[in-house]
């Protein structure tokens, strides 16, 4: 009996030439996911940087991801080579590094997380990404290499400058443009389009074309067809705290409550 890893969904239609759609996960309940999974999305992206998630949360996400033949991000936090191979053994299909920063830290993190010849990353193998041990051992190092991929994302003035060297490194698959983060690095948070951020959005998906890797960006209904002209392919769309509270807006309007309820301190009394 032969078991084989999964073959990743967001790698074969990027491939293809084909448009990826994410949706951003931050509750912990799987069952969050599993809604957004059965709505057609290619891709559910949690969290490890800015959410307190622990390794079970992802895990479970992975299974509901898997359920549907959906593919399962994790935005890792910076740190340590375990960090970063972990939701991986757990056989999340893509991580994705934030502030990437140089070609330097670029080729750290290939070499952290690709199996020789292209990296360093160890080998265990028990896991559920080589099936328990059951995927026969040149095939797992060699599928993990292809089938599973690796984003960087680019949030700092000090990436941009470095940017054609940090995408012409082998061995990761997309650069991602953090605008947010990046808005707030060149003091004018949250202005989405000001001129150098929307410079800096063009900027990536040209270099990201120029070096063989596909753009990523996080988008809107409103701005989707202009990132796919723009050359992006990997998009996210979306998250939960946004759709849940538009919803209980909706609901809190309709119902006529006007005023909403200020946090309290731990004590109980008004802060």
């Amino acid at each position: 009996m032969k078991f084989s890893m999964r073959e990743s969904r967001v790698l074969r239609k990027l491939r293809q030439g084909q448009l990826v759609l994410m949706t951003k996960i931050n509750s912990s309940d799987c069952r969050v996911s599993e809604i957004a999974a059965r709505y057609g999305f290619d891709c559910i992206w949690v969290g490890m940087e800015h959410i307190g998630n622990d390794l079970s949360v992802i895990e479970r996400n992975v299974l509901v991801g898997k359920s549907y033949d959906v593919d399962v991000l994790c935005r890792v936090a910076r740190g340590s080579y375990s960090d970063y191979i972990r939701p991986l053994e757990l056989d999340c299909t893509g991580i994705m590094v934030p502030h990437v920063m140089s070609a330097e830290d670029a080729m750290n993190v290939v070499r952290m997380t690709r199996f020789p010849p292209m990296g360093r990353r160890a080998v265990d193998g028990g896991n559920a990404d080589a099936g328990y041990c059951n995927v026969p051992f040149e095939e797992y190092l060699e599928t993990a290499n292809k089938e599973r991929f690796i984003v960087l994302q680019i949030e700092d003035p000090e990436a941009v400058d470095e940017l054609d060297a940090i995408a012409a490194v082998p061995g990761y698959d997309v650069l991602l443009f953090g605008a947010g983060d990046y808005s707030v690095a060149i003091g004018h948070p949250g202005q989405m389009d000001h001129p150098e951020v929307v410079r800096v959005r063009k900027l990536i998906a040209q270099t990201a074309k120029k070096h063989g890797k596909f753009a990523g960006a996080v988008g809107s209904p409103a701005n989707l067809q202009s990132l796919v002209d723009m050359g992006y392919s990997f998009i996210s769309i979306g998250a939960d705290v946004v759709g849940l509270s538009l919803y209980w807006q909706d609901l809190a309007s309709a119902c006529g409550i006007s005023n909403s309820n200020e946090p309290v301190s731990q004590y109980g009394m008004k802060a």
